[in-house]
Parts: C-alpha cells; sequence; structure tokens
C-alpha cells in the first residue's frame, strides 16, 4: 500500500477526475472539503482521515478501511461501500442515500441524523451504533445486525429489517410504517411509542420487548394474525 506525502496528496487532489487511488494509503489525512467524487478507492486506508464536508459521491469504497475517520456532514451519495470497515467512525448528518452497503461493517459508529435512505445494507454488521434520527427509510437492512443499536426517532418506513437482529435495540418513538420485520430478533428491545402500523412481524421475536405506547395498527404480529383497526363507535342519535 503505497503512502503519501501532504504535498502528494495536494497533487492528486488537483488532477482530473476520476483517480485510480487503489490501495492507497491516506490514513490520517487531512481531507476536509475534498473532492473524492466517483474516485477509485477500494482496498484504501482511510483510517482516522479527516474527511469532513468530504465529497464522496459514486465512489468506489469496496473493502476500504474508514474506522475512527471523520465523515461529518460528508456526501457519499450512491457510493460503493461493500464490506467496507467504518468502525467507530464519525457519519453524523452524513448523506449516505442510494449506497451500496451490503456486509459493510459499522460498530459503534455514529450515524446521528444520517441519510441512509433507500441504501442497501444487507448483513451489515451496525452493533452498537448511533443511529438517532438517522432517515432509513425504504432501506434493506435484511439479516443486518442492529443489536444494541440506538434507533430512537429514526425513520425505518418501509424498510427491510427481515431476519435482522435488534437484540436490546433501542427503537423508542421509531417510525416503522409498513416496515417488514418477519422473523427479525426484537429479544429486549425498546420499542415505547414506537409506529408499527401497518409493519410486518410475522415470525418476529418480541420476548422481553418493551411495546409501551407503541402503535400496532393493522400490523401482522408474531403470529400471522393482522391487528384489527380500532371500531368506531356510533354516536349518531
Amino acid at each position: 500500500m503505497s503512502t503519501l506525502t501532504n504535498f502528494q496528496i495536494y497533487d492528486l487532489l488537483n488532477r482530473p477526475r476520476p483517480l485510480w487511488l487503489v490501495k492507497i494509503d491516506l490514513s490520517d489525512a487531512s481531507l476536509y472539503w475534498a473532492d473524492l467524487s466517483g474516485c477509485i478507492l477500494n482496498m484504501a486506508n482511510l483510517s482516522k482521515a479527516d474527511l469532513n464536508w468530504a465529497s464522496l459521491a459514486g465512489a468506489d469504497l469496496r473493502r476500504a478501511d474508514l474506522s475512527m475517520a471523520n465523515l461529518f456532514e460528508a456526501h457519499l451519495q450512491r457510493a460503493n461501500l461493500n464490506e467496507a470497515n467504518l468502525s467507530r467512525a464519525n457519519l453524523t448528518r452524513a448523506d449516505l442515500g442510494k449506497c451500496e452497503m451490503v456486509e459493510t461493517v459499522m460498530v459503534e459508529t455514529n450515524l446521528s441524523r444520517a441519510n441512509l435512505s433507500k441504501s442497501m445494507m444487507v448483513r451489515a454488521n451496525l452493533n452498537g451504533s448511533n443511529l438517532t434520527r438517522a432517515d432509513l427509510s425504504k432501506t434493506n437492512l435484511a439479516g443486518a445486525n442492529l443489536s444494541g443499536a440506538d434507533l430512537t426517532q429514526a425513520n425505518l418506513f418501509d424498510a427491510n429489517l427481515s431476519g435482522a437482529n435488534l437484540r436490546g435495540a433501542n427503537l423508542m418513538r421509531a417510525d416503522l410504517t409498513a416496515a417488514n420485520l418477519t422473523r427479525a430478533d426484537l429479544t429486549g428491545a425498546n420499542l415505547t411509542d414506537a409506529d408499527l402500523s401497518e409493519a410486518n412481524l410475522e415470525g418476529a421475536t418480541l420476548s422481553g420487548a418493551i411495546l409501551e405506547g407503541a402503535k400496532l395498527t393493522d400490523a401482522i404480529l408474531p403470529d400471522g394474525v393482522r391487528q384489527e383497526k380500532p371500531k368506531v363507535s356510533d354516536s349518531g342519535g
């Protein structure tokens, strides 16, 4: 893996796009506001790099190491992050819409208020991550590991969480409207005041889960029975 000096990095970033940066070592580099959109960065080392407000839209980051990198408000729309390592990275308010993140490792990653809408996150590892108020609407999280994750007030509208591990996850006031939670493991999860209207929970495990104040209107319960809508009493005279 090649290592570059600060001058070489500056020179490189001012060259015509897209850049071929396979296996490059940019660990600890100051890359805030850098334009790396569309660049080929698969297997690159970007651990602990400062990528605040950087643009990585459409970049190829397959199997890249972004652990402990700072990506505050970074733009990563449509980037390919399959099998990348983003553990303990800061992605607060980052835009990860429509990204490819199959089997991506995001253990204890800060994704607070991040946009992950319509991303492919099948079998991603988000154990212990902070996803408070994150937008995960229409995101595919089938088989993902979200155990111990904080999803307080997260938007999971129409998300695919089939077979996901949500053991001990905090889903307080989360929007799970029309979400697919078939065979999901919600053991010990906190679903206080969560909206599960029209969600599919068939085959899901809810042992020890807290459901106080949760809305289950028209939801399919673990036994496959649909929760009936409350009957409106006839008050006509």
